[in-house]
């Protein structure tokens, strides 16, 4: 053991003291308790709390800074929760009428005032959840309206009848039945039905909560819009907490595709009875995904279908709801694969396959069957440029397991000796190579190479592209040659893997034409609500990669060649939908785009002349579709930034 009377002799401290002290330290075994009791009692020690404060302050911070990413980090973390508080303020509860507000709303006559029938199956439902959700629809604006209750819960959750029954004795809109036995979601909510007599019915979650003027809404879209099926916004909340908002929702209107994939309809929806003649409202054997069954079955025959783009159902995420984890209703993924074949099969579709995506487990990739052996007419213009185009054209013959294709190069004004002498090489392997002279022409290039296609489809392909997706004809092709769909689209990738094209949506933009969404994002994101994870309906896709019927692109005219360089592609999409056509963005095409390679870009001198010419023309071309806004967007995303930011 140490000599603890030598050490403090030789450190002057006094036997006396020392006795006891270091009895202390024997009992305790610890010298070092000692040692900082010293340098703690230390005078200068005790001066230099304050700037050790100070110190120990600055050190934690700088470690937060280093964790959120340094500074741009803090600053983006700071933006964000500038953002989130805005958000709360414009769609959370603070967006619930006013008293003034209230009250017109309350006093609006409509022309048609239909009874809105709403159901709700009950089963065990927590008795606060209970009271509130009775209490969202008692608070509504528009009142002429029926609750329809279908109660399957078991003898310990007796309060939920005796609630009820005081509730309806009350008010004779709310209707309650005790079920003699739980017949499951789909057969509770046909139970409600069958109480109903609304000329509308709406489906409510038993735990959820509405906005106080969703009704109003809704019957004032029925009114102007003479809609038959009709959807909103959604947000996702924790627990009892309203304002607690885990996600928020905000959809694109009617988009088939996008419902293929994704039940993004979901709440709230309602829809007029005559759509449910002939047909079941629930099917049981779809439980779990019943809602997406009915919603594929239903909106296939409405002919008004109306999105209100407005945050006004409020989905309580809490232990044991699909809000909070689809794995606690597994059997939920393996139904909602099951009503989306039955739709695929009603349509005619077959040989298709149907596989969850690494978004979420409900969000599917649909693989179509490719008709026949359609051939396919790869149009590429270039001018000089032998790197790029000697690798795009490499990319497509050594990666494409689809082997139906020609290639034609469209040569436009070309300089070098080099890129000559590859034409002569790739016209030896069946590259097809035409000469377009005159000033540079997107257009008027790509309607040539169209003119001596011999493809039943038309691939308008960049010649400063990479193929990376082995299989990515097919999978343009597969929707392509359906009836309803005009122009396919790829994803594209700039070299660092972030996103150059993954759709586009009118009225993005400096310009308020065009621009394309997710824009620099990373390979890996998922995008907004999983959208860069499956093939979705968009307005328009870029000309860098375009898959289209020959027939079609003939029949719209091609490019419009006013369009020298930029818009031409959008215009060309717009024209297709004007035909009755959807336009379709498929996350599963990928390849490389080292964008404007060859021309260069239009920010400078006559080339943003030019740019903003185009970009006037194409604003008055398209007035009413930018002034109507993108159907495949929403209206509360911000026009300003691509990674669909809500306006503030």
């Amino acid at each position: 053991m140490m000599n603890y009377e030598e050490l403090y002799e030789k450190e002057h401290i006094k036997c006396a003291d020392l006795a006891s002290r270091v009895a202390e330290l024997e009992e305790a075994n610890d010298y070092l308790q000692f040692r900082l009791d010293r340098i703690h009692n230390n005078k200068l020690w005790k001066m230099t709390a304050g700037p050790r404060k100070v110190m120990h302050l600055v050190l934690r911070q700088l470690t937060r800074v280093r964790n959120c990413g340094g500074p741009r980090g803090i600053w983006a973390k700071i933006k964000y929760k500038q953002r989130e508080k805005i958000a709360m303020a414009n769609y959370g509860t603070n967006s619930f009428p006013s008293e003034d507000e209230r009250k017109a709303q309350e006093n609006t006559s409509f022309d048609y005032s239909p009874i809105i029938s709403i159901l709700v199956p009950l089963y065990n439902t927590p008795q606060n959840f209970l009271e509130q959700m009775i209490d969202s629809v008692e608070y509504q604006t528009y009142k002429n309206w029926e609750l329809c209750l279908a109660d399957g819960s078991d003898a310990d959750h007796a309060y939920v009848g005796e609630y009820c029954l005081k509730l309806a004795g009350d008010d004779k809109r709310i209707i309650y039945r005790k079920l003699e036995k739980n017949e499951g979601i789909s057969g509770n909510t046909n139970q409600c039905l069958a109480m109903s007599h609304g000329d509308y019915i709406a489906l409510f979650d038993h735990d959820d909560i509405l906005h106080p003027a969703v009704l109003f809404e809704y019957v004032k879209a029925i009114n102007e819009k003479e809609a038959d099926y009709l959807y909103c916004d959604e947000t996702t909340f924790a627990g009892d907490n309203i304002n607690k908002m885990l996600t928020m929702h905000f959809k694109p209107d009617y988009a088939p595709d996008n419902l293929r994939a994704n039940n993004y309809i979901c709440h709230f929806s309602c829809f007029k009875r005559e759509l449910l003649d002939g047909t079941e409202l629930f099917r049981s054997k779809f439980d779990g995904s019943q809602d997406h069954d009915m919603i594929l079955r239903l909106t296939d025959e409405a002919k008004h279908i109306v999105h209100v783009p407005k945050l006004m159902y409020y989905w309580r995420s809490h232990a044991g709801s699909v809000a909070s984890d689809i794995n606690a209703k597994s059997y939920a993924i393996e139904a909602a694969r099951g009503a989306v074949a039955d739709s695929l099969r009603t349509h005619g579709f077959k040989n298709f396959r149907i596989s969850s995506t690494r978004a979420f487990e409900t969000i599917f990739k649909i693989s179509y069957e490719i008709i026949g052996n359609p051939k396919i007419s790869i149009v590429i213009p270039n001018k000089d440029h032998l790197e790029d185009l000697s690798r795009c054209i490499a990319s497509i013959k050594e990666k494409s397991t689809y082997d139906n294709y020609e290639i034609i190069v469209v040569e436009n004004n070309s300089e070098t000796t080099e890129i000559f002498d590859y034409y002569k090489t790739i016209e030896a392997d069946n590259v097809k190579v035409i000469k377009y002279e005159g000033a540079f022409n997107y257009s008027k290039i790509c309607n040539l190479g169209v003119k001596q296609a011999s493809g039943e489809y038309i691939l308008l392909l960049n010649n400063d592209t990479q193929v990376i997706t082995v299989n990515w004809m097919e999978e343009l092709l597969m929707y392509a040659q359906r009836e309803d769909v005009g122009a396919v689209g790829a994803k594209l990738f700039y070299a660092n893997k972030t996103i150059q094209h993954a759709g586009v949506v009118i009225g993005l933009g400096a310009h308020r034409t065009a621009g394309h969404t997710h824009y620099g994002q990373s390979r890996e994101n998922l995008g907004y609500m999983g959208r860069l994870c499956y093939a979705q309906n968009c307005s328009a896709v870029t000309g860098a990669c375009l898959l289209v019927k020959k027939a079609l692109y003939d029949k719209v005219g091609g490019l419009d060649e006013s369009f020298a360089v930029s818009l031409n592609d959008v215009d060309l999409c717009l024209k297709l939908r004007h035909e009755g056509l959807l336009n379709v963005f498929t996350p599963f095409a990928e390849l490389y785009h080292f964008e404007s390679i060859s021309r260069g870009l239009d920010d400078n001198g006559e080339k943003a002349k030019r740019y903003n010419e185009e970009s006037e023309r194409f604003r008055e071309k398209w007035k009413a579709d930018l002034e109507a806004g993108d159907p495949y967007y929403n209206v509360n995303f911000s026009l300003d930034r691509s990674d669909y930011s809500l306006k503030i």
